[in-house]
């Protein structure tokens, strides 16, 4: 980047109900952050508590926003799109920590790149710093629905440190450029929570464009903060959305062999997990995210 070069980049990031966590994210862009030109965007989707004026004494002059309702993951981020300024939207959660040159390393993709329509940055986890979580994504496999990061758990010796090309950003810290959400629209609200980065990405993709993992900018994540490493609502949404991805994204075709695999293997074999384990609120879960989709038997359209 030339030095005099510095587009405005929109920070936005969702709260709900984790003010330390909301805190720490904050404290990490003031001490962490090393590009001069940001508005930093915090939309609270119907916390229990306002925080507001705890965020703004950390970081005086943010756009703070409080939803009336839980808008979800894709809700809530396009409230922070729609009042976002900057020529760059950084979509990033509350439980990450910036590093210095985060924002840098994103910006010079675009900059090299005129095909890139998201970037998203190396992750680590954050209560394990050195080990990867995210260094890219496999595609979605057509028959099981499921797919996998790359790199994830690995020790970080340099294994991915190439610029590269991958099938979808992670949700968690990705950057957009306003022009691109301007053409393929925004976040589908269909989600609520889970997979909605996957379908935007996909439709982003159709566009034209390509998403790309940056290496040379790092984030560490906390995961999971907001609703549990495993919880009900997670398997509710994860089993519901993993349906509904597939529905709005493959070939007829496709989504037969998704259908079979999902009949005889998925659907027997997590309802005998959770069986076995006892895990009532699981099962419920579980099954609510399925039955979901015989109340609902239109395909959505994408955006």
């Amino acid at each position: 980047m030339h030095s005099e070069d510095f587009p405005l980049v929109s920070i936005v990031t969702v709260h709900f109900n984790s003010p330390e966590v909301t805190l720490d994210f904050l404290r990490s862009i003031s001490d962490q952050n090393t590009y001069p030109n940001i508005e930093v965007i915090i939309i609270d989707n119907a916390s229990v508590e306002d925080n507001g004026a705890d965020f703004m004494r950390i970081f005086p002059g943010l756009n703070f926003i409080r939803n009336p309702t839980n808008l979800g993951f894709a809700g809530g981020n396009n409230t922070g799109i729609r009042v976002a300024k900057g020529d760059y939207i950084f979509l990033v959660n509350n439980d990450t920590e910036f590093t210095p040159h985060l924002i840098e390393g994103l910006l010079d993709v675009f900059l090299k790149h005129p095909d890139a329509g998201i970037v998203s940055p190396k992750f680590q986890y954050f209560f394990h710093k050195g080990t990867i979580e995210y260094a890219g994504y496999h595609r979605v496999n057509i028959f099981t629905g499921r797919n996998s990061m790359v790199g994830c758990r690995e020790q970080d010796e340099g294994q991915y440190n190439q610029l590269m090309e991958t099938a979808y950003p992670h949700g968690g810290a990705m950057m957009v450029p306003r022009k691109v959400i301007a053409e393929a629209g925004m976040l589908p609200e269909i989600y609520f929570l889970y997979y909605e980065e996957f379908d935007w990405s996909e439709h982003i993709c159709h566009k034209g464009y390509k998403v790309y993992y940056q290496p040379a900018s790092l984030i560490y994540h906390k995961e999971s903060m907001s609703t549990g490493k495993t919880s009900p609502l997670k398997t509710y949404y994860l089993s519901r959305n993993r349906i509904l991805f597939m529905r709005r994204n493959m070939t007829g075709f496709q989504f037969f062999l998704f259908s079979i695999y999902l009949s005889l293997i998925t659907i027997p074999k997590n309802t005998l997990k959770y069986l076995i384990e006892g895990k009532a609120d699981h099962l419920a879960a579980f099954w609510k995210g399925i039955l979901w989709h015989f109340n609902n038997r239109v395909i959505y359209p994408k955006n």
